[in-house]
């Protein structure tokens, strides 16, 4: 297991860790680095009529395992034992979040991430019905721009983040960026 420490100080640095191909682990900074600016998060007008049908229920960090678990749960995956071991650990400090899109009393999709002062860490989503990620991903930002988080990091930019408003910016730009809002007194649970 990384040890929680290790791995809360890496996301203030702007470093995050991934499972290789022979089970070690990697450190990362890409360059240039994803973000998703919350002010600018853009629903698809196909998501937008699915919204309104209000298929889902989105619920936060009921279901932590099960989720990171369904995001593990591909061919190519960087989610390792390891991996799962250390972001449940801190899922039980308070810094890893599941957001959850329900439906008829099952979990049908979602993400987990990670939450330090203003800024939110994206780490992976999944699905099990179709939208059911996309609809956990536009309840995470709803639920950031309440809360008065000022970055969501998506590590790479893909086509997916992209329709979402997603944009590549620096690694130089990402760490000014980074610095100023992890020290924002900010919660993403709790009062």
């Amino acid at each position: 297991m990384i040890e929680p420490d290790l791995l809360l100080q890496g996301y203030r640095l702007g470093v995050f860790p991934m499972a290789l191909e022979d089970d070690s682990i990697g450190w990362f900074s890409p360059d240039p680095r994803a973000i998703i600016p919350l002010e600018h998060f853009h629903v698809p007008h196909a998501l937008g009529r699915i919204l309104r049908k209000q298929l889902f229920e989105i619920k936060i960090d009921t279901r932590f395992s099960e989720v990171i678990e369904g995001c593990a749960k591909r061919e190519d995956t960087w989610i390792n034992r390891e991996i799962m071991e250390s972001y449940t650990r801190l899922h039980e400090l308070g810094y890893a979040h599941s957001v959850e899109a329900w439906r008829e009393g099952k979990v049908a999709g979602g993400l987990y991430g990670i939450a330090v002062g203003g800024a939110f860490f994206g780490e992976s989503m999944f699905h099990r019905e179709r939208d059911a990620s996309k609809i956990a991903l536009v309840a995470l930002v709803q639920h950031l721009r309440a809360r008065k988080f000022v970055l969501l990091d998506t590590q790479w930019l893909t086509p997916h983040l992209q329709q979402f408003g997603g944009i590549e910016i620096s690694r130089n730009h990402y760490l000014r960026l980074l610095r100023s809002a992890v020290e924002l007194p900010r919660k993403f649970s709790g009062n």
